[in-house]
């Protein structure tokens, strides 16, 4: 049995992710700051709440990564843990600095300190690449990040790079949109999504147009996270 340790279990995407997993014969660690008081809502919702074995862990502190690492002893490292607001990041840059490129540089060196084959996914964010005008983003687009948040972002995503090029870790990163999905009690859309909001295919996707920023043209979509292909393992 394969085993993997989601830090950030607590999160919409951690806990679509633990679902996935214990579905494929997993067992599966899940870690938050305080797993006694933390808030597993979204574990609650998809019944698995007791099927996932909880862990308090806070990455930006090296020694309790590196125990928590140590004691689950997975195959397979999730990071979605962090700050996850841009607008909040505003207010708090030096949190959002610490819990992301902090916490993943903590993640990795845990991963190599241990010397194990431990695979590493790093959740990155499409916030990294910035404004990139009237075009779209590709693998080679430069990061022009422009938000406490997603300067956080790059920082980790290069890390995880570095460290995969000078270490050997298998280590690697997806930049992530923004989702929705229809187990959230509630959404609504970013204030800047204000214009021709199209239902896609079912109640959780939305296609938003015409953005309020005046780039008409431009065109995002909100879909179900769930429905992902993993390369994770062999």
């Amino acid at each position: 049995m394969k085993t993997a340790l989601i830090c950030g279990v607590s999160g919409q995407d951690g806990a679509y992710l633990a679902k996935l997993l214990l579905e494929k014969g997993y067992r599966v660690f899940g870690t938050s700051r305080d797993a006694q008081v933390a808030n597993f809502a979204n574990l609650d919702r998809l019944s698995i709440t007791d099927h996932v074995e909880r862990e308090s862990m806070v990455l930006t502190d090296f020694r309790s990564t590196l125990q928590t690492i140590a004691k689950a002893k997975p195959d397979e490292v999730y990071n979605l843990a962090g700050q996850s607001s841009v607008a909040l990041s505003f207010q708090q840059p030096v949190e959002t600095m610490d819990s992301i490129s902090v916490g993943t540089l903590n993640l990795l060196e845990a991963v190599r300190f241990l010397g194990s084959d431990i695979r590493i996914y790093n959740a990155s964010s499409s916030e990294c690449f910035g404004d990139t005008g009237a075009e779209a983003a590709t693998e080679q687009t430069p990061f022009r990040p422009r938000s406490p948040y997603a300067v956080a972002k790059a920082a980790a995503h290069w890390a995880v790079v570095n460290y995969r090029d000078a270490y050997g870790l298998f280590a690697a990163n997806r930049r992530c949109g923004q989702n929705a999905l229809s187990r959230k009690r509630s959404f609504t859309p970013p204030a800047a999504f204000e214009r021709a909001i199209i239902p896609v295919s079912n109640s959780a996707t939305w296609q938003f147009d015409e953005i309020g920023d005046g780039r008409r043209n431009m065109l995002r979509r909100c879909g179900v996270s769930c429905n992902i292909r993993r390369q994770m393992t062999s």
